[in-house]
């Protein structure tokens, strides 16, 4: 019960702020009631602890031979850890909008509500059917947002292919549910344990199509006060109800021939995301790239058969990350507080990631140096971006009550980072392969270092290198699509000369040649 009174809190928010939107424009009071309904919902998470782990089922859906399964819910540790973190950042989006320069924005504060409901409700599902479902609403609320915006037709394009990755995404979630049924299993998140490896390997393939590893880049408004809102919030929400998938994949089911193969390919994409998070311009531009980076090392500890590990990695991808790309003007001790979302991905004891880099099965150690390294360049690019944000300068024409509540919202997330790390699920006051957690910070040090002294670790856009300059991953997806398009016209060629005037001939004479083909083969 406690799962749907956080959802009902944040949708008659979002109901509210739209009729008053609607009816009464001039209503000055939408900012105090979006907080307010967003603070609500944040604490109603965690009154959650008093009951968990929380089931609610919903009815049978029939025919029950077509559908083995009905929607279902489950609140526990590793769901909670999201939810909490999800409602902590549409709260702190809510919060610093007041500094933004579309302030106040109703719509935008409804669009971050609503969002925020369907990913709890995806962390907390229980079944793939419940995923899939969320999934799609989800990505349709995301194609309609980015069609919204986006103006050039090539981004548009890509647009539409991040949208037919996700649904690929949903219909091989689809496939390893059907795996489980013909080997005599129905596949939930709660009693998977016994799951085929086989489903296993395709939950992963399903969260890594999903988390946005192809395409790389995905278009964002111009607007920056949009990009640092509402955009942080649907891209941290769409990558937490991928994410909580890899958290559901039970250890066994990931022993497989095939899975050093797959780690080594997450390896190789965990490095190129954080290279290029390394060397963002930005933290905006650059967090495509930290989703990869992130994801990357999620989807690497799930299949070393560590689902609170890659549990560990979406959350702090979401505070960590949350708490820098919300951050746009200059202030002192929150620039310092933001260290506190280094510390929350280092691995270190103790910290949200703590449990990161253990492994609950065999490991390919081959891939351990890049995923090391990675982790090193995703925690120097954040030092990086969070040295950048000294220098900024803030907007000297924000009234006194704004910079005085700005800050709040980042401190929310950074506070969640340390609660998260001492309380409330699986994560919390663990020591884990400290180790590779010092190890990785030791290469943090010296990246640190060696950035200002060697010239290939600076942004991309320096004054040597073209801001348009595409990078060669990218160029390769914009060949094949080229390749696509050209396919495509060849194809409507083809179509339109069947279709025309001069069709009955062409079929005619196809049709003589099928005759004189099968007559030859007669005796």
């Amino acid at each position: 019960m406690f799962i749907l009174i956080t959802i009902l809190i944040l949708f008659l928010t979002a109901l509210t702020l739209l009729i008053l939107r609607f009816f009464t424009p001039e209503f000055r009071y939408s900012w105090v009631i979006a907080t307010v309904g967003a603070l609500v919902g944040w604490i109603s998470v965690f009154a959650w602890q008093a009951q968990m782990p929380i089931a609610l089922q919903f009815s049978i859906w029939q025919p029950s031979a077509l559908f083995f399964q009905s929607p279902s819910l489950i609140a526990d540790g590793i769901s909670w850890a999201f939810a909490v973190s999800l409602a902590a950042l549409c709260l702190a989006i809510i919060i610093t909008s007041v500094v933004r320069a579309n302030f106040p924005s109703p719509l935008t504060w409804v669009g971050s509500l609503v969002l925020t409901s369907f990913g709890i409700l995806a962390v907390v599902a229980d079944n793939p059917l419940t995923l899939v479902l969320i999934w799609a609403a989800i990505d349709l609320v995301e194609l309609v947002t980015q069609m919204r915006f986006v103006e050039d037709p090539r981004l548009s394009e890509r647009v539409v292919i991040a949208f037919a990755s996700r649904t690929i995404g949903i219909l091989t979630l689809l496939w390893a549910d059907m795996v489980s049924i013909v080997n005599g299993q129905i596949l939930d998140f709660r009693s998977a344990q016994d799951a085929n490896p086989q489903a296993g390997l395709y939950l992963v393939i399903a969260a890594g199509l999903r988390i946005g590893v192809l395409p790389l880049h995905l278009p964002y408004p111009s607007e920056s006060s949009i990009r640092r809102g509402f955009g942080t919030g649907l891209r941290m929400i769409s990558a937490a109800s991928s994410l909580i998938l890899l958290a559901r994949i039970p250890p066994s089911s990931v022993a497989s021939p095939f899975t050093p193969y797959l780690l080594m390919l997450v390896s190789f994409a965990a490095v190129y995301g954080s290279w290029m998070w390394l060397r963002a311009p930005d933290e905006l531009t650059g967090r495509p790239y930290w989703l990869i980076g992130m994801g990357s090392l999620a989807i690497a500890a799930a299949l070393r058969a560590n689902p609170i590990g890659a549990a560990a990695w979406g959350c702090a991808l979401i505070l960590s990350g949350g708490a820098l790309f919300l951050s746009s003007e200059q202030n002192k001790w929150m620039t310092r507080a933001l260290f506190i979302g280094a510390w929350g991905i280092s691995s270190l004891p103790f910290s949200l990631s703590a449990t990161g880099w253990n492994s609950g099965g065999v490991t390919f150690w081959l891939a351990w140096p890049f995923l090391l390294v990675s982790h090193a360049m995703l925690i120097a690019g954040f030092i990086r971006h969070i040295q950048r944000t000294m220098t900024r300068t803030g907007d000297e024409d924000q009234p006194i009550w704004a910079k005085n509540v700005y800050p709040i919202g980042i401190f929310l997330l950074l506070m969640m980072v340390i609660l998260l790390g001492l309380f409330g699920w699986d994560g919390t006051l663990q020591f884990g392969n400290w180790i590779m957690g010092l190890i990785a910070s030791i290469a943090t040090i010296g990246l640190l270092w060696l950035i200002p002294r060697l010239r290939i670790l600076n942004p991309v856009r320096a004054h040597w290198v073209r801001p348009t300059n595409a990078s060669w991953l990218e160029q390769g997806y914009q060949t094949l699509w080229g390749v696509y398009r050209q396919l495509a016209r060849l194809s409507n060629t083809f179509t339109n000369m069947l279709e025309g005037e001069s069709g009955i001939m062409w079929t005619l004479l196809f049709l003589a040649l099928f005759i004189s083909f099968f007559t030859q083969g007669t005796p």
